[in-house]
């Protein structure tokens, strides 16, 4: 990790270096922090747009209702009727290549047949003035500590980043409200472009660092800043199957556990963490790969390359309006038909497999939204220096919340043809509600064994 700070900080942290004491990373200036009512966006974008138009300046997200919305039900797409600007095919791929990561690149080579429509691009971006608030505070008190996030809450820790790291846990620590619902199915895809139901499950999750009456202090108690309790209806082989996590901002102290129905016992996960298996995904993806990056930092060193203008998916609600799985499901990706992409800015981190740690991934890129701070795209390559795998996410308008969050994420294995569709909400009768906080008991071992049903 590099951390580029000013000269006083530098000096101030250089006798601990010498020391062999741990990184210590600092925020920025308070003239630096000042940008965040100006030239940058309240969670750290560019306010501006570029040269030529195609990515417009921020005028403050979507915030409005949109029509016919009810709360708890499904949500309409606020661009229903909007036509796709132009046609991303194998055919003319190459003359946008220098705005098309790796990964995007080569599932046009892949799969000659895949096609990305573009649309006008909407800086749909927002949060809570209180969200706000704090990541202004968050600008001069947030501190990296090694890999570690200290002196955050409740906002963006790192809105004006000076290293990969931090982009990455502005990732991790995206707003994306507080406590909120989400009825969910999982597609693996085979390599012969079958859809086959992995998972189908209801997950309650919480996010205490968001909690808004809480402080930094507070917060550091137990540092758990993300809570998921999800329990399986489907497919008959894993219906009344169910997991629990508590996530923290030290990954060692993270804590997992599963209702095995076989068993009719809860077990503790012995490590929820990096290539493992994600129990949640029917094994199909690594605990790493959920939502693009769900990993810990201390795995890979980050280097953070600046930024991009990119095509990546984007405010998706096209993808939310058939009643049925089955018309978004395409053979090896989401039927292009319903997916929206956009121009937009991106920071690209690139994160390498750190001298001793063990990983079947030894190098990845990450391309991660300067509005939201979510990494839509990435690409990972193995031990071979093989492209291996390309993941996505789409992004939700939710002007309710407000904000623009994640929904469905997956990826795509380029070396084998398998494929993976995750948190896919289309068929579902409530889209990604928002729910009052959650006592802390729902996402305990002993909440699952209350509920155990075979």
């Amino acid at each position: 990790m590099t951390c580029q700070l000013p000269m006083t900080v530098r000096l101030t942290f250089l006798v601990l270096a010498i020391a062999g004491a741990t990184t210590v990373c600092a925020g920025v200036t308070v003239e630096e922090a000042a940008a965040l009512k100006t030239s940058l966006t309240p969670l750290g974008a560019e306010k501006a747009g570029n040269k030529d138009g195609s990515i417009p300046a921020w005028d403050g997200g979507y915030i409005q209702p949109m029509p016919g919305f009810k709360a708890g039900g499904r949500r309409p797409d606020p661009f229903a009727g909007e036509q796709a600007l132009f046609s991303i095919t194998a055919k003319n791929v190459e003359q946008y290549a220098d705005k098309l990561g790796e990964g995007s690149k080569a599932l046009f080579q892949k799969y000659p047949e895949y096609r990305m429509d573009v649309y006008p691009t909407h800086r749909t971006a927002a949060a809570p003035q209180w969200v706000y608030d704090n990541t202004l505070n968050n600008a001069t008190r947030a501190r990296l500590v090694g890999d570690l996030v200290e002196g955050a809450y409740g906002g963006i820790p790192f809105p004006i980043p000076k290293s990969g790291s931090e982009v990455m846990w502005n990732h991790l620590l995206r707003w994306r409200g507080t406590s909120w619902q989400f009825p969910f199915n999982h597609y693996q895809l085979t390599a012969d472009g079958t859809a086959v139901l992995a998972i189908s499950g209801l997950g309650d999750l919480q996010m205490p660092y968001y909690f808004e009456d809480g402080s930094p202090e507070q917060f550091a108690r137990q540092n758990e800043y993300w809570m998921a309790r999800i329990v399986n209806v489907g497919p008959p082989s894993h219906a009344g199957e169910a997991i629990a996590g508590r996530i923290n901002i030290d990954s060692s102290k993270d804590q997992a556990w599963v209702y095995l129905t076989g068993q009719r016992r809860v077990r503790k996960l012995p490590n929820a963490c990096c290539d493992l298996p994600a129990a949640a995904t029917s094994g199909n993806a690594g605990f790493d790969d959920i939502e693009v990056w769900s990993g810990r930092l201390d795995h890979f060193d980050w280097k953070l390359l600046g930024k991009q203008e990119l095509y990546i998916p984007y405010n998706g609600n096209r993808l939310l309006q058939p009643e049925t799985d089955d018309k978004v499901l395409g053979k090896h990706y989401l039927n292009p038909d319903f997916m929206r992409w956009e121009l937009h800015r991106v920071w690209v981190v690139e994160a390498t497999l750190r001298q001793g740690q063990r990983h079947q991934v030894v190098k990845s890129r990450y391309y991660c939204d300067e509005d939201t701070w979510n990494c839509a795209l990435a690409d990972r390559w193995d031990a071979k220096g093989k492209l291996w795998k390309t993941l996505w996410s789409q992004s939700y308008v939710i002007p309710d919340l407000p904000g623009t969050v994640t929904g469905a994420w997956g990826f795509n294995d380029l070396l084998n043809g398998m494929g993976f569709i995750g948190a896919l909400y289309t068929s579902k009768a409530a889209q990604y509600p928002l729910k009052p906080r959650y006592p802390d008991s729902v996402f305990t071992p002993d909440a699952l064994t209350g509920e155990g049903v075979r």
